[in-house]
């Protein structure tokens, strides 16, 4: 590989399929391409859902920086929401999200979203965590069956969609990073590429 330049930029790779993430990402106006990781999610026995989610965003990033070439930064983020401690990822199926929404009702949950940043020209591999405290309303059955319906968030960690009619089931949020709770944190995000030398607000200055 040829040495890098020192205003040389790296390319930027976000690793998720998500419309949600790369609509999160386009907001820090950086070109970037993106690419699906392949990664098994399933939670290690006894693992916490912090450290589940840290996992998964770097085991993504790293699995789409393994074999690249060129100098490239690459994002990975995972979301696991925390009810008493046990993971809830994605329901997947209608029955598994109306009993998730179920369990959720009239309570707060932490949702645990991660992100990760890796650069393999460098070395640098670094991953952050950004909790979200969600307290839901009281949900009757109906309103439940009624979103479901709508939205059908069977790809989202407990089943709720706040950038949309999601929200309509909270009554609170709490976050010091706004954009966590849809998928991508992007405070903790641009910090993380900051420390991998690619600076959103310098982009053109990227230190290798």
């Amino acid at each position: 590989m040829p040495p890098l330049q020192p205003d040389a930029s790296p390319r930027l790779i976000l690793g998720s399929t998500s419309r949600y993430r790369r609509e999160l990402l386009e907001r820090l106006r950086l070109p970037f391409a993106v690419s699906a990781p392949q990664v098994d999610e399933s939670p290690r026995p006894d693992e916490l859902p912090a450290a589940l989610a840290q996992r998964l965003a770097l085991a993504k990033a790293r699995a789409v920086a393994e074999g690249l070439t060129d100098d490239a930064v690459v994002i990975g983020s995972d979301q696991v929401a925390d009810v008493d401690g046990e993971p809830i990822g994605k329901p997947g199926t209608h029955e598994r999200a109306v009993a998730q929404l179920r369990r959720m009702s009239g309570r707060t949950i932490v949702f645990q979203t991660a992100v990760a940043v890796v650069r393999r020209s460098t070395g640098f591999e670094q991953a952050a965590l950004a909790p979200v405290r969600v307290r839901f309303r009281d949900l009757r059955d109906d309103e439940i069956e009624h979103y479901l319906r709508l939205e059908q968030p069977y790809d989202c960690a407990g089943s709720a969609k706040c950038e949309t009619l999601g929200i309509a089931l909270l009554a609170a949020i709490e976050s010091d990073d706004p954009t966590a709770l849809v998928g991508l944190p992007l405070i903790r995000t641009c910090e993380l590429l900051r420390r991998a030398g690619l600076d959103p607000l310098n982009a053109g200055s990227a230190n290798s």
